[in-house]
């Protein structure tokens, strides 16, 4: 029979005291003294990433929920920046609308403006008119005038009287503007002494 060394001899009872350990560990297990599934587990979850925390090609919980906030947050900002272009560019079309309002009210005062110049140097002429009118009047015979007189406007007529009786008050004599109005027709010198009361 072959004899065995002490080498194998120590190899074979080391297997065997692990044989036993390992019975014995399943027996404990068994009754429930320990829980070597619970102890392996921790074991291997401590070496191991958390599942949240793992940092692979597939992206976490954590990190794909992070990335929705922050998209939906973009979303927002985007969204908000968008209502802001929008006011913008209507109050830009509100601000032009005002322009072009301004530029027509600005030429309107621009035509009234030049409208009212025109009156008023017409005005100046037609003044300039009853004056000479009123010089000429007073200088000639009151029947002559008064037949000149009679083919005017009204409105040519009252003035003219007015020019001659500011001519007369300013010379300090007696204006002869009754005595031509008591020469005229009576429905004439009538109306034209209407007139002079109202305008």
């Amino acid at each position: 029979m072959p004899r065995v060394s002490d080498r194998a001899k120590i190899l074979y009872l080391v297997i065997l005291m692990l044989f036993i350990i390992g019975v014995f560990l399943a027996w404990l297990d068994h009754v429930g003294i320990i829980d070597i599934a619970r102890l392996t587990g921790a074991a291997s979850r401590a070496d191991s990433v958390s599942v949240m925390d793992a940092k692979d090609d597939e992206p976490s919980l954590v990190a794909r929920e992070e990335f929705e906030q922050q998209k939906l947050k973009l979303q927002e900002r985007i969204e908000d920046l968008d209502r802001r272009e929008a006011r913008i560019v209507e109050a830009e079309k509100s601000i032009e609308s005002e322009r072009e309002k301004i530029l027509e009210m600005k030429k309107g005062i621009d035509f009234e403006r030049k409208k009212f110049e025109g009156e008023k140097n017409r005005y100046k002429g037609y003044a300039k008119n009853v004056k000479v009118l009123a010089n000429k009047i007073e200088n000639i015979p009151p029947k002559q005038a008064v037949k000149i007189l009679e083919k005017w406007e009204d409105v040519l007529v009252i003035d003219v009287f007015r020019q001659m009786d500011a001519n007369a008050e300013e010379a300090g004599k007696q204006s002869i503007t009754a005595y031509l109005m008591s020469l005229m027709p009576q429905n004439k010198s009538s109306r034209i002494m209407y007139l002079m009361t109202q305008m």
